[in-house]
């Protein structure tokens, strides 16, 4: 997959190039030392076993391929231009800085970089590139742009190597071994010696040694490859790395704004923002990983925020601009304006600032009290506060009160537990050295839902001890998350913050709540019936007491009903609203008391967004439990499916419709609904099957249960016999928001990942048409097997450049002058076929299966109240069995009263019997109770309405909100 991280595709460039170029030369080397005669000087005369070249050695190595290697795979000189591309953006932005303010480091770094691309650049002419170059402009050549980078690299074949006709069998061996050892260590399969020594007595005098094992590149992985340079190379690396995560915090800040902006003024829903936030942030935590893993010690927002700006970001001011370009109409782009950026905001100091100063003060008593000189600064903070009338600085203190008192909130809750343990049940728990961590023991306690990993994070820098210095474990992800949590509010307020115009400041969103959506899930008012969570557990618990008295076993739904009541009081104690508002016995009161004591969910609708995505995943995942385990969703599935084929029902009923098509592997076998033997379906896929496998199913969830941490693992739909589908919104919370970690087993071919994924695939020659097709990968073969032509997944990767640019309409963007352009995201001057190379590109593909999931008629799986759906299932077969015993029809009478084994399963009895039977007035009782009233499925989704795409939602105050679009730092 592509990397989105300007600086990690760099890295990654540098290692796939190196890797060619040690192996081939290794190869020449290897086949014969008489044919190094006339060796470049400088070239290596010993096969290179480390992975690693001094920058000096490039071109002499270069020489000594061109030497012996004809043709260069294009794909190595496109390796060359990205590379070099990258290294001059970077000279060219550090130049721009030390011609505005002088700064010795940064010299001798752009002369690091002068002596990288001049190697580089003659490397590239010595292996031919400009006679490359020429050809490809004469021909318009772009196909090796289908060269797939691995064959090349790591195949590493050699075919036109040029080594004479003398080499004899033993070299040619070498050779061979050679070629097939040359992947990284991490990529080959073959399994290798464990390196254990085998006992024996000593060898006795004369007797040869063993030898030792002779270092080769096996051993080296992947990520070792690299140039060395020197000291000042080094710190070259490091400032490219910071300059390419700092660029990264500018442009998805942008989004993330974009995304909350929806929210408050276009009717997103908010857990889709949510969603969308999380992803965003976990992309910054993925650079982080990537990046610091070089730099170990100089990982800290602190050591990165001094690095880009020299220790000093009031003269740092000045140093980055952003430009505004015109664009051609031969896609030629001339800058022509640009605008100096303002550094404390978008590079977050202000954010890091409110967070270090929250923490200091909290660390002063531990009390859960601001100190005196603090409370003087934050107390009084008004949320209807007049933010267009107020300067830059009021907006500024504003702003500032608000983060810290709303800190304040959330540590206060989150540790409330452990504080009250110590207080009221006097336990001793040292507070500097509890885990706050989401893996940590009080994690089973529900304080909060949707960020309880960055509350931990928080806890536990101001849970030290007084004056203890925490900037050292502030990761530049934290930052950006608290100021995507600030960001959220301050859009819906009027108020937002764009790289190119600076503060834009609108009406607020008068009807929008932080709440809304949380509200809608919930309905604590039962305002909505058939709609909210909390009213569907009082009446589904209900059911499943008369259920249980039909059966005559009154433990019949005990566990399912108990652990319903769980989450329907955590949800109703924690999501939404807190027992903090009411007030906690020994824990301070809301900082947020004067206006709301529930300020820390009505002032945020960052966590009603995420608290809404972790409620809406625990939703799901429960009632795929429920639903594996009571009959009622399988007979009226195969019920419906058969009237409907017979006649009885003459158009298929939404709900059923629909979940039939949501659900069909589950019901059916291989999703396909039979047009007869009915009841041979039914019993097809209900059948118990073989012991063993009863048997490993029931060893699997005792597995969940035991090493399941939280809620969350206990109800993994993995563990069930039928129901094992998961939500996009599961599939993205168990990767951790990282597209790439989810399975291919598990993706929708049809979803945003999964045709992203198609379209990236290895593309080859179909044996039979001849035409390009793609690899046959698990995902693409489910593909096919859905009935998805090659054709179509040919398509995919140029639907999702067109379906995926959503980003925000230019009609709700500010006007530019006439023959002017947003100028797209800078990429390093890499030129690249693949899609999505931009964090922005593939945020608006993602966010087509979150909001499909969560919001929309696409494939709206958490969107469904599948207790309400439960309930409408047990009151249709009430219905049922109410006219059938009346009429004291042959098959009710068996299934309920005659038969002692089918009055086990009342309702799985009768339903076989209709299935395998031609009882008319049972059948015709049925189609009749099936549409008493016929039911869609809307009528018990959580929202008010699903969004269409067709639809505008967006109201005319977007049309004043700032640019969101790409800009070019």
């Amino acid at each position: 997959m592509a990397d989105q991280s300007s600086y990690l595709a760099y890295k990654r460039d540098t290692r796939q190039l190196l890797y060619w170029m040690i192996h081939a030369s290794n190869t020449i080397i290897k086949a014969s030392a008489s044919l190094l005669s006339g060796v470049p000087e400088g070239a290596p005369i010993s096969v290179n076993t480390t992975g690693q070249i001094p920058v000096s050695a490039i071109v002499p190595i270069s020489s000594l391929i061109a030497k012996h290697i004809s043709p260069i795979p294009s794909i190595i000189y496109r390796l060359f231009q990205n590379i070099i591309a990258a290294r001059r953006a970077t000279q060219s932005v550090f130049r721009q800085i030390v011609a505005q303010k002088p700064d010795p480091e940064i010299e001798k770094s752009n002369i690091s970089h002068g002596v990288f691309i001049n190697a580089l650049t003659q490397a590239f002419e010595v292996l031919g590139g400009n006679a490359w170059m020429a050809e490809q402009k004469l021909s318009n050549n772009t196909s090796d742009d289908e060269e797939n980078v691995d064959d090349v690299i790591f195949a590493n074949t050699f075919a036109g190597l040029n080594l004479g006709e003398n080499v004899d069998e033993d070299e040619e061996e070498d050779v061979d071994e050679e070629q097939r050892d040359s992947r990284p260590a991490q990529q080959t399969r073959q399994k290798r010696s464990n390196g254990k020594k085998k006992k024996g007595k000593k060898g006795k005098k004369g007797k040869a040694k063993v030898p030792t094992k002779e270092a080769t590149l096996d051993d080296v992985p992947f990520e070792s490859y690299r140039i060395i340079e020197d000291g000042d190379g080094l710190v070259t690396e490091y400032l490219m790395a910071v300059y390419s995560l700092t660029s990264q915090w500018v442009e998805l800040r942008s989004y993330v704004q974009g995304i909350w902006c929806e929210v408050a003024y276009g009717g997103l829903n908010s857990a889709s923002a949510g969603a969308m936030s999380n992803i965003a942030i976990g992309m910054i935590k993925k650079t982080e990983a990537a990046i610091f893993v070089e730099f170990p010690g100089h990982d800290s927002y602190e050591t990165v925020m001094n690095t880009i700006t020299r220790g000093n970001p009031d003269k740092a001011q000045g140093m980055f601009h952003l430009g505004l370009s015109r664009v051609g109409p031969d896609n030629s782009v001339e800058q022509v304006s640009e605008t100096a950026m303002d550094i404390r905001e978008q590079f977050m100091i202000h954010c890091y600032h409110d967070l270090c100063d929250f923490i200091l003060d909290f660390q002063k008593t531990r009390s859960g009290r601001p100190t005196k000189s603090m409370m003087a600064e934050i107390r009084d903070w008004d949320p209807k506060f007049n933010l267009q009338r107020a300067t830059k600085e009021q907006r500024l203190k504003w702003r500032r009160s608000y983060t810290i008192n709303w800190l304040y909130d959330l540590v206060n809750v989150f540790s409330a537990i452990v504080v009250q343990r110590n207080t009221m049940k006097g336990q001793h728990w040292v507070m500097e050295n509890i885990d706050w961590s989401i893996r940590g023991p009080w994690n089973q306690h529900r304080r909060l839902f949707g960020l309880n990993e960055f509350a931990g994070v928080v806890t536990t820098l101001a849970m030290q001890k007084p004056g203890t210095d925490v900037r050292t474990k502030i990761p530049p992800s934290c930052v950006f998350q608290l100021q995507c949590i600030v960001d959220s509010l301050t859009v819906s307020r009027g108020w937002s913050l764009s790289p190119l115009q600076g503060h834009v400041l609108i009406s607020p969103a008068s009807r929008f709540r932080p709440r809304r959506d949380v509200d809608l899930f919930l309905d604590r008012e039962n305002k909505r019936f058939g709609h909210g969570f909390r009213n569907g557990v009082d009446v589904l618990i209900q059911l499943f007491e008369k259920d249980a008295k039909l059966h005559g076993d009154f433990s019949r739904h005990k566990n399912m009903s108990t652990i319903l009541k769980e989450i329907m009081v955590d949800f109703v104690d924690w999501l939404g609203e807190s027992k903090y508002m009411h007030g906690l016995a020994t824990i301070p009161p809301s900082r947020f008391s004067n206006t709301n004591t529930n300020g820390l969910w009505e002032y945020s609708p960052f966590l009603c967004g995420v608290g809404l995505i972790e409620a809406l995943d625990l939703a799901y995942t429960m009632s795929l439990i429920v639903w594996d385990g009571i009959p009622e969703p399988f007979c009226l599935i195969h019920l419906h499916h058969m009237l409907v084929e017979k006649g009885y029902i003459k158009q298929p009923i939404g709900l059923f419709a629909t979940l039939q098509e949501l659900f069909g592997t589950a019901f059916f076998i291989d999703g396909k609904p039979p047009t007869s033997d009915f009841a041979g379906a039914l019993g097809a896929k209900t059948n118990p099957g073989a012991r063993r496998s009863v048997y490993d199913r029931r060893a699997l969830r005792r597995t969940v249960l035991r090493t399941a941490t939280d809620l969350h693992g206990y109800l993994d739909p993995s563990a069930n016999r039928f129901f094992k589908q998961k939500s996009m919104l599961g599939l993205f919370i168990d990767a951790d928001w990282d597209h790439e970690r989810i399975p291919d087993e598990q993706l929708p071919p049809a979803s945003a990942v999964g045709m992203l994924r198609i379209g990236r695939t290895k593309q080859v020659s179909d044996p039979v048409t001849g035409k390009e097709v793609h690899e046959s990968t698990p995902l693409v073969k489910r593909a096919r097997a859905l009935g998805m032509p090659d054709e179509m997944l040919m398509q995919f990767a140029t639907m999702l450049e067109t379906a995926g640019n959503d980003k925000i309409p230019e009609d709700l963007l500010p006007p530019l002058p006439e023959g002017y352009s947003r100028a797209p995201a800078l990429n390093f001057g890499r030129k690249k076929k693949d899609i999505m190379s931009s964090d922005r590109d593939l945020l608006s593909v993602l966010k087509m299966d979150i909001v499909g999931d969560i919001a929309s008629a696409a494939r709206p799986l958490s969107s469904l109240n599948y207790l309400w759906v439960t309930v409408r299932f047990f009151m249709i077969f009430s219905r049922i069995e109410d006219r059938l015993k009346q009429m004291r029809n042959p098959l009710w009478v068996r299934a309920y009263e005659e038969d002692s084994v089918m009055t086990r399963e009342k309702r799985a009895s009768l339903t076989a019997l209709a299935l395998a039977g031609d009882n008319q007035e049972c059948l015709q009782v049925m189609a009749d109770e099936f549409q008493n009233p016929r039911s869609g499925f809307m009528q018990h989704i959580y929202w008010e309405d699903l969004e269409d795409e067709e639809k505008d939602t967006h109201e005319d105050p977007l049309k004043n909100m700032p640019d969101y679009g790409c800009t070019v730092m």
